[in-house]
């Protein structure tokens, strides 16, 4: 480059990403987007290499005490990039040198807030104080540093520092003592005094107390200091850095009295083996406070002109999105044009079993409280309006937005209000998203025009197209057993058990051909398993025969691999998925006996059922055993005397 270098594949703090040295500075970007660190030239105090196994190490230190170490350079970089920090930064940069003794005994050096163990001139360890958490004295010479384990700095490392003890002699000359002080207890007061913890450490900035923190949930007292803030809890006590907060989110919540404000960080914080890169504050919204910042009046007219006031007054989550932007320089992100049918912001809707609403902002969706999910709009590849009937039930009341990333990972957010359908597909239109569709050849004005029908009988054509293929594995024929005795208790294709609901609603027997005949003209055209219309019939409409009566002496028909697997898989969905009506049970068996063939499927009770031809065959195996037992049953019952119904007419002439 003219003005200065680029190097890929620099990691800094366990992430890869490409690093700038320029003659204003330093820019590092981590790979695949998100964090940024940019250091002006004004800032840095001092620059160092270090070899380091398998690569050199570039240290850059900056004024407030931050100390970046970027690894993955190679030997030939180190003399180019020598010349210019030189040449045109004017920084000459140190070479140190890695002890590898293994020696435990040596010297401590204590430069800004970072404490560097020595062993000859050869540095063994250096660590930041600013991730300490506390100190300890036990007994006259031992000193023990606490470290958070939460912190940032330790997010992506699956061992983390959690404690360093020291030995310091009472013959030691760097910490002199005196009648009253030990060596120990002049290092320890030193450490306290860099590391901005204990009673003689740095006081916050301003203090919010009693904060209800929903990610990760518990109610903290919040501390905003100079380089990080603080969430101190009955549990958890979190250190951030200010280097790691991203952006900041003000989110109000629709027709609620609360408001949201989420910290993005990269790194995430941790508890344990579980990251959080988002933390949700809820905040009440008409709640009034009044805050006076701790900082002298020369700091807060240099470093922080025009970012901070003395004072503040108005509401909390204002307040506090203020002063944190002012540290932090974080910048926030506030809801854009997008409005429900509520006035409100967002849209109630549901992710991986947890009820929340979803955000559409001007260059994301946010999904919160829980889990708080930020999906930019670059990344994503196409998003689905997907009926929600064609998943789970009949109801057209609610839909679901499927949004597929370009990593081809989905999220699938569920039971939005299908009042809300017209107003998320015409933002979603205008941000130049592509919108795909369920089924082939569909539009997304199928799915409009199921959720704008207010009739719950209303044909979705969704559910049309998964009964029908539901179907296909079935004979045309019909099964006068099974469905006039449900065998099996129904099959996908059986709509009689919502024929006798809407006929026992009416109150009126004669109405029931009427409204068979109804909800077949309107069945879509589609159906495989519609039949031609007969010449001489006008309408082409089939007219109904009168019922043979069945001969009881006659065998009991042969059952189909579906109806076997039906009586085995009834009880389990039902217990599964408690409150399905008759005819969704039905329909989620034709799905899930559909799809045996060798993939998985996500059933109406969120569980995974990975299914394969081999499952198919047991229940395929039980129907042609009953299939012989059928043949040899009719063979026997013909070969017999006839028997003749009194009250039927013979279909032979």
């Amino acid at each position: 480059m003219a003005d200065g270098h680029l190097f890929n594949n620099i990691l800094l703090g366990g992430r890869g990403g490409t690093l700038r040295v320029h003659s204003g500075g330093i820019i590092w970007k981590k790979q695949g987007g998100g964090k940024v660190v940019e250091v002006d030239k004004a800032d840095i105090v001092g620059v160092s290499w270090m070899k380091v196994p398998r690569a050199f190490q570039l240290g850059f230190r900056i004024k407030d005490g931050l100390f970046y170490k970027f690894t993955g350079f190679r030997e030939q970089d180190v003399s180019s990039l020598n010349a210019f920090l030189q040449n045109s930064v004017g920084i000459t940069p140190e070479e140190k040198q890695l002890s590898v003794s293994g020696q435990n005994w040596g010297e401590v050096d204590l430069d800004g807030n970072m404490l560097t163990f020595l062993v000859g001139s050869k540095q063994a360890f250096e660590v930041s104080l600013a991730d300490v958490s506390q100190t300890q004295l036990q007994g006259k010479n031992e000193v023990v540093l606490e470290f958070h384990v939460d912190d940032t700095t330790g997010a992506n490392e699956k061992d983390s520092l959690m404690e360093l003890s020291f030995h310091i002699p009472n013959s030691n000359t760097l910490f002199v003592g005196d009648e009253t002080r030990s060596p120990a207890q002049v290092f320890r007061d030193k450490i306290m005094s860099m590391a901005d913890v204990g009673p003689s450490g740095e006081e916050a900035v301003v203090m919010f107390e009693g904060i209800a923190i929903l990610t990760p949930r518990g109610r903290h007292t919040v501390e905003l200091h100079f380089s990080f803030l603080r969430l101190q809890g009955q549990a958890n006590d979190f250190k951030i850095q200010y280097s790691s907060v991203v952006r900041l989110f003000l989110l109000p919540k629709s027709n609620q009295p609360h408001t949201l404000v989420v910290v993005t960080l990269d790194p995430p914080i941790r508890k344990g083996q579980t990251l959080y890169p988002h933390i949700v504050l809820q905040f009440e919204t008409d709640y009034v406070v009044e805050s006076t910042l701790t900082i002298n009046e020369e700091l807060l007219n240099t470093k922080y002109k025009d970012r901070l006031e003395a004072s503040y007054k108005g509401l909390i989550h204002e307040v506090f999105t203020s002063i944190l932007r002012g540290l932090s320089g974080a910048k926030v992100t506030r809801p854009g044009k997008f409005r429900s049918c509520q006035d409100g912001y967002a849209v109630k809707s549901s992710l991986k079993a947890e009820d929340g609403v979803l955000y559409p902002l001007e260059k994301s969706f946010f999904f919160l409280p829980k889990p708080p999910t930020l999906i930019l709009y670059e990344e994503i590849d196409y998003v689905e309006f997907e009926s929600h009937g064609a998943r789970v039930s009949m109801s057209s009341h609610y839909f679901d937005l499927l949004v597929r990333l370009k990593n081809e990972q989905e999220h699938l957010f569920r039971n939005i209000q299908r009042n809300e359908y017209h107003n998320l597909y015409a933002f979603i239109s205008g941000k130049g998203l592509k919108i795909m569709n369920l089924a082939e050849g569909q539009t997304t004005d199928s799915v409009a025009a199921v959720l704008q029908n207010d009739d719950d009988d209303a044909v979705d054509p969704h559910l049309e197209r998964i009964k029908n293929e539901a179907g296909g594995e079935e004979s045309d024929e019909e099964d006068e057993d099974f469905v006039a005795e449900k065998d099996d208790g129904g099959s996908p294709t059986d709509d009689s058990g919502e024929e006798e609901s809407d006929a026992s609603e009416s109150g009126d027997d004669k109405e029931k051909p009427a409204k068979k005949e109804a909800k077949k003209e309107a069945a879509p055209k589609s159906s495989s398993s519609k039949r031609k219309p007969k010449d001489g019939d006008e309408d082409g409409s089939k007219k109904r025969k009168p019922k043979k009566k069945k001969d009881p002496n006659a065998p009991k028909r042969a059952m189909s691999g579906f109806m076997f697997f039906s009586q085995t898989e009834r009880e389990n969905l039902k217990r599964d998925t408690p409150g399905l009506s008759f005819t969704d049970v039905g329909r989620a068996l034709g799905e899930r006996w559909k799809k045996m063939t060798g993939m998985c499927l996500l059933t109406c009770a969120f569980t995974l059922i990975c299914t394969s031809a081999e499952e198919k065959e047991p229940f395929e195996s039980m129907a042609r055993a009953d299939q012989k037992r059928y043949k040899e049953a009719m063979a026997g019952y013909k070969s017999g005397p006839a028997n003749i119904d009194s009250g039927n007419e013979s279909d032979s002439k």
